[in-house]
């Protein structure tokens, strides 16, 4: 029998009931959201079951929602079950003005650079990471660039225009 969506779900929901929240499929991928003080137990969990087995960390990334106040920044992460080639995602949010997350690194060693690549550019603060440093912008960069927080850029500047560059 192949490992469906459906049973998937159920194995989640028996072990973590109602903590599992935002179930939908966009796409044919299972999505879902965790508590963030749950990453660690759920990634566990998914990685350590006989039957669900996803071993492998495809990608960790972040979002930043500027307007859900308390849970601006979502951590997403996608994992892979390689023996019956199944992926899901599962999303935890985190308040902007503290967002410390559990570090997924003793469980999958790619999230290493993943979550340093994540802190440089939106400042989640993987807790228990073994060297949170940034690896792409300058240690002395105060912000996080792909925060939403900047203005977008006035389209009516003459300096833009086409003219000023020769063409």
């Amino acid at each position: 029998m192949s490992l469906t969506n459906e049973i998937i779900k159920q194995r989640l929901v028996e072990k973590f009931g109602d903590q599992l929240t935002d179930w939908v499929e966009p796409y044919g991928m299972l999505t879902f959201t965790a508590p963030k003080d749950q990453n660690l137990k759920v990634l566990q969990f998914l990685f350590d079951d006989a039957e669900l087995r996803f071993q492998f960390l495809t990608d960790l990334q972040a979002v930043h929602y500027p307007a859900k106040k308390g849970e601006e920044l979502a951590v997403v992460y996608h994992l892979h079950n390689l023996v019956d080639n199944v992926r899901i995602r599962f999303k935890v949010f985190a308040d902007v003005t503290k967002p410390d997350v559990f570090s997924a690194t003793a469980i999958y060693q790619s999230a290493n650079w993943m979550e340093r690549e994540t802190y440089d550019f939106f400042g989640v603060n993987f807790v228990g990471h073994p060297n949170l440093i940034r690896v792409l912008n300058v240690d002395e960069m105060d912000y996080f660039p792909m925060r939403k927080e900047f203005p977008m850029e006035e389209q009516t500047r003459v300096d833009k225009d086409d003219a000023m560059f020769g063409r």
